[in-house]
């Protein structure tokens, strides 16, 4: 199989899961494969057996939040690479501070522009 043809893997994590079926409409219409989890643990798992090309997560989720889910994964060598998308519903300097601490790519707050996510997605991967 063409490198071309095999689809970009992304991983959305969030307990909201309208703002999970909507981020998967659109990068699917865009040609990704999207996994989902709805809670931190839930997304370290499926990381640990399923490495995807790009995760993007929820701030704050039951279980564990996004930031501690990303400060494992960034101390982990196998996952480290992986690009990192925070999103959050609070616009305080604390929570950016704190993503970018943990390792986050990107910070981004809801509700977040989707044509700003998808360039810097595309940006993340190569595509």
């Amino acid at each position: 199989m063409p490198e071309e043809a095999i689809k970009k893997q992304i991983l959305v994590v969030d307990d909201d899961r309208g703002a999970v079926a909507l981020l998967e409409n659109r990068l699917t219409d865009l040609g990704f494969e999207v996994l989902k989890a709805f809670d931190g643990q839930e997304g370290l798992a499926l990381v640990k057996k399923t490495p995807p090309d790009l995760i993007i997560l929820d701030q704050m989720m039951p279980k564990m939040d996004g930031v501690r889910v990303c400060a494992l994964l960034k101390a982990d060598r196998r996952f480290a690479k992986i690009p990192v998308i925070i999103f959050t519903a609070s616009a305080e300097k604390v929570d950016q501070k704190m993503s970018e601490q943990a390792g986050a790519d990107l910070f981004l707050t809801k509700p977040y522009n989707i044509p700003v996510l998808l360039q810097n997605i595309q940006r993340m991967l190569g595509a």
